[in-house]
């Protein structure tokens, strides 16, 4: 039987099957769903729990061995195999389909593995495990399907975001669960009345290193060039790889570009604002952005992130952070030179 991480709970609240295989590349995720079937095990008197983890020299013979091996103390137990890779190999392709041909009784088998390609997903000890219980293929989630869930981790939570709050949150754990739950749970031990909005994510959230580059892009919209070179300044004090910066200015640029092409083509800045969904509290810094700069500009820029990258690893002389620099201050739209001048050095 094969189910859906979104259906585990609704399964365990019925039935107990002898062996869950639950697979994927989203730690949280697999975590949760393993986490689900333990404890069902456990509301049902599986109090006995043996773990093995597969690696170099791993003995299967184990697995079927603990199979057979009951404890006098325990009438019930779980059965616990990790195995990161999910290549079990030869011998335990074998040792699984021979323990799913003989289910030990009160006994269950918790699989939990990494990502399957598609061919292992039809393997034959895959297909056995899928006959004597239940296999679980974990997906990433899709855009909206992300926004779903952090939306929904959050209220579990007791908090009340925003959608401004959730598409910020959404947009700055690019996708991270576990990064993402960590966010939550510092927004809810900080939000004494549960209300999130895209302000309290921005100054709770904010005080991570990986986001103080948004600062960063902020200032340089605003064309504050004095502050951005503050900013940059500080990152780089605080031991930020440029690469974590190229790749925030880089996403901001890339976004004006496109953007950028759409009002030169006759669209209104703010009609173009709304099709890109710009949150209400970054329009004026997106727009006034756009008013100054051209498409060809924000290609430009893009060309110079590309030899900034090849900078900073080594494939192009010259210094990245002076580069990130002269970056800057051209999205603030701000001269190189005078610029340095005031904030007194280069970075």
């Amino acid at each position: 039987m094969q189910l859906t991480p979104e259906q585990i709970d609704a399964h365990l609240a019925t039935q107990l099957a002898a062996v869950y295989f639950i697979s994927g590349d989203e730690p949280l995720r697999v975590m949760e769903a393993a986490d689900a079937v333990r404890a069902a095990a456990r509301a049902q008197g599986y109090d006995e729990r043996e773990v093995l983890t597969l690696q170099p020299g791993f003995d299967w013979d184990s697995l079927l061995a603990g199979s057979d091996n009951m404890s006098l103390f325990s009438q019930r137990r779980i059965i616990e195999l990790r195995m990161p890779t999910g290549k079990p190999g030869d011998a335990g392709s074998k040792a699984l389909r021979a323990y799913t041909e003989r289910l030990p009784e009160d006994t269950l088998l918790l699989i939990t593995a990494g990502k399957l390609e598609a061919a292992a997903r039809k393997s034959k000890w895959v297909q056995a495990l899928d006959k004597a219980g239940v296999v679980m293929f974990v997906w990433p989630l899709s855009g909206g399907e992300f926004t779903a869930w952090v939306q929904q981790r959050m209220r579990q939570r007791g908090l009340k975001p925003t959608a401004e709050a959730i598409t910020l949150l959404t947009d700055r754990v690019e996708g991270n669960l576990l990064a993402c739950m960590q966010e939550i749970d510092k927004l809810t031990l900080l939000q004494d009345d549960g209300v999130v909005d895209a302000e309290a994510v921005m100054s709770l959230v904010g005080d991570n290193a990986r986001y103080d580059v948004y600062g960063l892009v902020d200032a340089a919209l605003s064309g504050e060039g004095g502050r951005s070179v503050r900013v940059l300044q500080g990152l780089r004090a605080e031991g930020v790889v440029p690469q974590i910066v190229i790749w925030a200015l880089a996403r901001e640029i890339r976004q004006l570009a496109s953007m950028a092409a759409v009002v030169e083509s006759g669209q209104s800045i703010q009609k173009v604002l709304g099709q890109y969904r710009v949150w209400a509290a970054r329009k004026s810094l997106v727009g006034g952005a756009l008013k100054r700069l051209r498409a060809t500009d924000c290609n430009g820029m893009l060309q110079h992130c590309a030899l900034i990258d090849r900078i900073s690893k080594g494939q192009a002389g010259g210094k990245a952070w002076d580069e990130l620099l002269q970056l800057t201050l051209q999205l603030a739209g701000t001269p190189v030179l005078p610029m340095m001048k005031q904030a007194g050095q280069t970075c």
